[in-house]
């Protein structure tokens, strides 16, 4: 695997080798022979922020690394790396706190009708944990990303299939990750990479895995879910795929403050040249006064913002066959006219087409994601327009309402409708905001109906680690043969819930 610069397309030697199904075989095994090193939650925590130190320790050189590989800037890597370490520590500290083991316990009540027995519940690691890496955020959502940390905090090695877009970044976030565990003495293969598309489909067929994250594009995203599916043994398969994030723009808030609005929209479509997975592809714009004073602003913006280079010249030649394709649509006017740029680069624009053709076959197209710096706007004609594309869509990550000073204050209004239609539709719901940015935070919830994802599991925030755990339960059983986790006397200080009633 060449380490590439996608500004110049200059190579800077090889950064690692395609495993073939042999080697994929001996990182499975490594890594499976590590769960027992893994149990102890004290050594996890202590693993979890031994990477946080090395990822910082070795910073510079990661950064470098990522930006010669990406073309996102040291700026937004330096951002990115603070976030992924960020991501440690927390699962660091959801871990001490234990409440993600779901502890419950019923005591024995023979006079109930049927009699209950004792049960005590908690929840075990699943087993080593596929993770592919994304390529628009080499280090968040990669081999230190999320999936990691919340993989390696439930108790489950990791092996990594690195995105060929930053192979050199990837292993040195590895190596990083490594010396973490050597230094709080669990073996090093608790994480693992590995490199290259056959690595990829011989690591989601491999026995031994018992579960698997992917952030990515449908086709690959969905190619791998149904190969997890059609094991011998199924396994969880925990994709992000793709989401066009629709944005609703009310026409109180078009009148309001059609400049912020564009402002605000125009920065959310080029952040990181267009390549986030919340970028909102899809903008709802009244017709009408109000909202041609919108798109006159957004015209502007737009047409003044720089280009940038993507991540790689497939992405690159994807988004500009893209923009051609929809561009060359009937009733479809292009204000500003995106595509390729000087030498490398591309850059942004939108096309706009009224609401009710995006209904028709021939305009289908309009309602599928275009990795980059593009979105669509559609001019409405009133809220039936709205709802008729509305029930023609996807799910998506995020879904958006741009709404009045007045409509905020309405329980039961025209706002209130918008966030019931859309609730069914996507994870994360934004009232004057913008989708662009995910808060690593307990509250926060990454991911919605499919394509968004393939399972309803949030990939960030304290809960993305449910995806790599499942329930026990022990009934009527000894106390000197319980986990110590689900003993009477409760050794370890864990909160629980016990006849119902929540202890801590």
């Amino acid at each position: 695997m060449w380490s590439v610069d996608p500004r110049n397309g200059e190579r800077h030697g090889q950064a690692a080798t395609e495993a073939d199904a042999a080697a994929v075989d001996k990182a499975v095994r490594a890594a499976h022979e590590t769960r027992a090193a893994l149990a102890d939650r004290a050594t996890r925590v202590a693993l979890l922020r031994a990477v946080v130190r090395e990822l910082n320790a070795d910073s510079d050189e990661i950064i470098r690394l990522g930006d010669r590989e990406t073309a996102l800037g040291v700026p937004r890597l330096t951002g990115e790396l603070a976030r992924a370490a960020g991501q440690f520590e927390a699962f660091a500290a959801e871990i001490e706190d234990g409440g993600y083991l779901g502890i419950a316990i019923d005591h024995a009540d023979p006079s109930l009708a049927p009699p209950r027995p004792d049960l005590r519940r908690y929840r075990v690691p699943l087993g080593v944990v596929a993770v592919y890496a994304a390529s628009n955020f080499p280090l968040a959502f990669s081999v230190p990303g999320g999936d990691t940390a919340s993989a390696l905090a439930a108790g489950c090695p990791v092996v990594v299939k690195a995105h060929p877009a930053h192979p050199a970044t990837s292993e040195r976030c590895a190596a990083a990750i490594r010396r973490a565990a050597a230094s709080v003495g669990l073996p090093e293969d608790v994480l693992s990479v590995v490199h290259g598309f056959d690595a990829g489909v011989a690591l989601i067929d491999h026995p031994l895995v018992s579960a698997a994250g992917f952030t990515g594009s449908v086709r690959g995203g969905r190619a791998l879910f149904d190969r997890a599916s059609a094991r011998p043994v199924p396994v969880p398969f925990h994709g992000e795929l793709g989401s066009l994030n629709p944005v609703v723009v009310t026409g109180a808030a078009a009148g309001e403050r059609p400049e912020e609005i564009a402002t605000g929209l125009a920065g959310s479509v080029t952040l990181g040249t267009g390549q986030f997975c919340v970028k909102p592809g899809l903008v709802f714009v009244p017709e009408g006064e109000a909202g041609d004073r919108l798109v006159t602003a957004l015209t502007s913006a737009l047409g003044e913002a720089a280009g940038g280079v993507l991540l790689d010249e497939r992405i690159r030649d994807g988004f500009v066959a893209g923009v051609a394709e929809r561009a060359e649509l009937p009733d479809v006017t292009v204000p500003v006219t995106a595509g390729a740029g000087e030498g490398r680069t591309v850059v942004p624009g939108f096309v706009s087409v009224p609401a009710g053709h995006l209904v028709r076959p021939t305009h289908e197209t309009l309602l599928e994601e275009c990795f980059g710096p593009l979105t669509v706007v559609a001019r409405y004609r009133d809220t039936e327009d709205i709802a008729a594309v509305l029930a023609a869509l996807s799910g998506s990550l995020t879904a958006t309402v741009h709404i009045g000073a007045e409509e905020a204050t309405e329980e039961a209004g025209h706002a209130a409708q918008l966030l019931a239609a859309l609730t069914p539709l996507a994870g994360r719901l934004l009232v004057n905001g913008w989708p662009t940015g995910v808060a690593v935070a307990t509250a926060q919830h990454h991911g919605g109906p499919y394509p968004a994802t393939t399972t309803p599991f949030t990939s960030v925030g304290a809960s993305a680690i449910d995806r790599w755990l499942r329930p026990v339960v022990y009934q009527g059983t000894p106390a000197a043969l319980l986990p110590a986790e689900l003993r009477e006397e409760n050794p370890l200080g864990l909160p629980r819930r016990v006849d119902g009633v929540r202890e801590s």
